[in-house]
């Protein structure tokens, strides 16, 4: 038996390949000649954005939950925490009647993994408990892009369709404002209150789920303060007497003193996402939070010095060889990091939050020593960070705009259902399954047995969830050191001037950036130089940087800044 999935704001089952550039980077491009031909399915303009009082029409009110109260609140835009052993007998329900009417739904979404059968047990249950017949196309989630890219270019689209942000490339944001249904008649200001559990899903995730001047998404809400964490050997460590670095030099020596090569020790992975984030980059390559004003100037991340001294200062670490040898291949390596960080051949590895949960659960059996924790980000100069928000949400699942309204409200009735949070019968149901078929509960841990893992497992989770929330029974410690984590980070997180927007570029800009990332990571292992990415920001410039920069800037012209 393996421990129980996360119910983390960022699971590793569901949203750790958010923190996979390479997938981002790799279903971006390899969805392009598919994702050309998806069109735009009507006519007007469908670029810009809605915000201010326009959003205001369309957003649906905000009425907190108050079934569950979480063991730590929320706080500098944290995920809620739970941390208490749970009691199966004191479950509350959030959904007391069925608000299914017995309709066929038919949802596409990504999967990672096997695809259990259609008939099991869980799928069963959930649609009894939703009263709707779900049924599932779960669609291999590495190409997903490619599926996706098809499916919205034929005129044979399921009733609804998940679509993480990383697949919006290309003219994906066209074909989901020509594609599907306008959900506000549905949901926005008090109408949502039919719905009580998407009622208490945060207004920010509701604003980036606004696509072509209409709520079109039921989002995945997702905290704002960034997602990357360094983890580290803490057992490690705490036997060698390392202390934990605050500034990039103190990280630099400390990886040296770490770094033995003949007895196969390095100190780190790929650190780059790490210096964006210590060099106080901007947006990390999330559309649009890569734009702010500096110093009364609209500007790209990528013509900042912040973003150039991340590259230099990750290059210093690959040349000093004190990064483990697999990460020199970058995103054409064929090994898992994991069992190389888990056997200690390097102690700093940093990923999405959900690594942290998912190294201890998967080490704790086999390895009893082994404990991580999460590496508080510093300020390159040894000050305190300057971070930037991320999108509050980042997966949508969207209702076909063929759909009858009968298929729409039943496709609310189970985004109800997998919204609602943790401690209630129906977030059981949802993450865990059948009790006794999918899992045991032993001393108030839930623990998934095989069918658990693989049943329950990528479906109903997609489609909507609650408020980030962070809970792991089996290690409470953890969930606390998680949250306190974003805490702590997030009381130097500020917003750019587009946070929370969901704005769709010219088609004719979409590929500016595509060779980027690879020439970054490029740079910091030496095979390029700063001078080639700065010659990279000029052509970007001249081939419509400038340009795209004058359009944003209408954009905030016309609907305001949202920066704090």
């Amino acid at each position: 038996m393996t421990p129980n999935a996360s119910s983390d704001s960022s699971a590793p089952s569901r949203r750790s390949f958010l923190a996979s550039s390479a997938v981002a980077a790799a279903a971006v491009a390899g969805g392009m000649p598919l994702l050309a031909a998806c069109g735009d399915s009507g006519g007007g303009s469908r670029e810009g954005t809605t915000s201010g009082k326009d959003a205001k029409k369309i957003l649906p009110a905000y009425v907190a939950s108050n079934v569950v109260t979480p063991d730590i609140p929320s706080k500098n835009g944290s995920a809620i925490g739970f941390t208490s052993k749970l009691d199966l007998a004191g479950l509350k329900t959030s959904v007391p009647k069925k608000l299914g009417k017995g309709g066929k739904v038919t949802i596409m979404s990504p999967f990672w993994g096997s695809p259990p059968k259609g008939n099991n047990p869980y799928y069963t249950a959930m649609n009894d408990l939703i009263g709707v017949d779900v049924q599932w196309q779960n669609q291999d989630g590495n190409t997903y892009d490619q599926k996706l890219g098809a499916v919205l270019a034929s005129s044979d689209i399921p009733d609804v369709v998940v679509i993480p942000g990383w697949n919006m490339g290309g003219k994906i944001p066209n074909a989901i404002i020509g594609k599907f249904a306008d959900l506000g008649p549905y949901l926005s200001g008090d109408k949502v209150k039919e719905y009580p559990n998407l009622a208490a899903i945060p207004t920010d995730a509701w604003q980036r789920s606004i696509f072509g001047g209409a709520l079109r998404g039921l989002p995945m809400p997702a905290s704002y303060v960034p997602n990357i964490v360094p983890c580290y050997r803490q057992d490690i460590f705490e036997k060698e007497g390392y202390e934990v670095p605050r500034s990039a030099d103190e990280f630099l020596a400390l990886c040296k003193e770490i770094t033995n090569a003949r007895a196969k020790r390095w100190a780190c992975g790929d650190m780059k996402w790490t210096a964006f984030n210590s060099f106080g980059s901007l947006g990390g390559g999330e559309k649009p939070l890569g734009w702010n004003v500096v110093d009364g100037k609209l500007v790209n991340r990528i013509e900042t010095e912040e973003f150039l001294e991340a590259l230099e200062w990750t290059r210093k670490l690959f040349a000093a060889g004190v990064v483990h040898p697999d990460f020199e291949l970058g995103k054409s390596q064929a090994t898992d990091p994991a069992p190389k960080f888990a056997a200690g051949e390097f102690l700093i590895w940093h990923n999405d939050i959900s690594n942290w949960y998912g190294q201890t659960a998967s080490q704790a059996t086999q390895n009893p020593d082994f404990k991580i924790w999460g590496m508080d980000i510093f300020g390159h100069d040894g000050g305190d960070p300057i971070l930037w928000a991320t999108n509050p949400a980042n997966i949508f699942a969207f209702v076909s705009k063929n759909a009858s309204e009968a298929v729409i409200r039943d496709a609310l009735a189970v985004a109800n259902v997998t919204a609602a949070p943790y401690g209630t019968k129906e977030y059981m149901l949802t993450n865990y399954g059948v009790e006794g078929t999918h899992y045991t509960v032993k001393d108030g841990v839930p623990i998934k047995n095989d069918k658990g893992n693989n049943e329950v497992l990528n479906a109903f989770v997609m489609v909507a969830s609650p408020a980030a929330t962070i809970a792991h029974p089996d290690f409470p410690d953890v969930a606390k050191g998680q949250v306190e984590w974003q805490q702590r980070m997030g009381a130097f997180t500020k917003k750019p001037a587009f946070y929370g927007m969901q704005i769709t570029e010219p088609a004719r800009y979409t590929n500016l950036t595509n060779d980027l990332e690879q020439l970054e990571d490029d740079v910091v292992r030496g095979r390029k130089k700063i001078s080639d990415v700065q010659q990279f920001v000029s052509e970007w410039k001249s081939k419509g940087g400038d340009k795209l920069r004058d359009w944003y800037q209408k954009i905030l012209d016309e609907n305001g800044s949202a920066a704090n």
